[in-house]
């Protein structure tokens, strides 16, 4: 226990430059306050001390503004940055060294019971306000950005973005973790709706160029913004008034 928790302040000093020393984070960080309230939570769950396990978790929501039911599995190392408004659902499932920025969900989609949440492989990243929805596989270090809505499995190494979100080409090193990327933010920018968006702006530019030279040689006949008589219209003849 006391070693998981030495690996809890340690992240903090590896995934927040803002951290200052021990002391500081120990006091002053709701995340690791969530992380060590959770751990007392889910052992209470775990002997059957299901209400008392709520109420702790539910102290722990007064105290930091993170929502983590007792049943919810987390692995090690896991980081919180900021915290307000984090919330963990009862069969969500959390591998290690994942980080969640404030205002990420872990949520169901059914009222039914069973597996309704989400399950996170090791090194997933999530952004700010990200929403993961129901009971998905996020493969280990994939990426979710900040206020994306996944709804599908995502694959591992990807990169999910978007309302609804939409998967990224991965090309990005796995498990590099000098090149962590803040609020899932990256260098990687692959998106693979791009070649259909840059085919649809090539066509219109082919239609705007061939309404153009259909008005020169209207211009160069000596009819510009004028109609002809109806008995001289050709049936064919695209006719372009101004």
């Amino acid at each position: 226990m006391l070693e998981q928790i030495r690996e809890d302040i340690r992240c903090v000093f590896e995934r927040d430059p803002a951290a200052r020393n021990t002391w500081e984070v120990v006091t002053c960080y709701p995340g690791f306050h969530a992380r060590l309230l959770h751990r007392l939570s889910h052992r209470l769950w775990q002997l059957n001390l299901k209400w008392l396990g709520r109420l702790v978790s539910n102290v722990a929501r007064w105290l930091t503004g993170i929502e983590i039911h007792p049943a919810a599995v987390i692995g090690r190392r896991f980081f919180i940055d900021h915290g307000m408004g984090v919330v963990i659902g009862e069969t969500a499932e959390i591998g290690d060294d994942v980080t969640l920025y404030h205002g990420v969900t872990l949520g169901g989609t059914s009222w039914n019971r069973g597996k309704r949440h989400p399950t996170l492989g090791n090194g997933v990243i999530a952004g700010a306000g990200a929403k993961m929805l129901g009971p998905i596989q996020i493969g280990d270090n994939a990426k979710i950005g900040s206020n994306a809505v996944v709804v599908r499995d995502v694959p591992v190494g990807a990169t999910a973005v978007g309302v609804p979100a939409r998967i990224l080409l991965a090309r990005a090193p796995i498990g590099d973790p000098s090149g962590f990327p803040a609020y899932a933010v990256g260098e990687e920018r692959n998106d693979s709706q791009a070649p259909s968006l840059e085919r649809l702006m090539e066509q219109i530019a082919l239609i705007d160029q061939r309404i153009t030279e259909i008005q020169r040689r209207l211009d160069a006949a000596g009819t510009p913004g004028r109609g002809v008589k109806s008995g001289d219209r050709d049936p064919n003849y695209v006719h372009i008034v101004d």
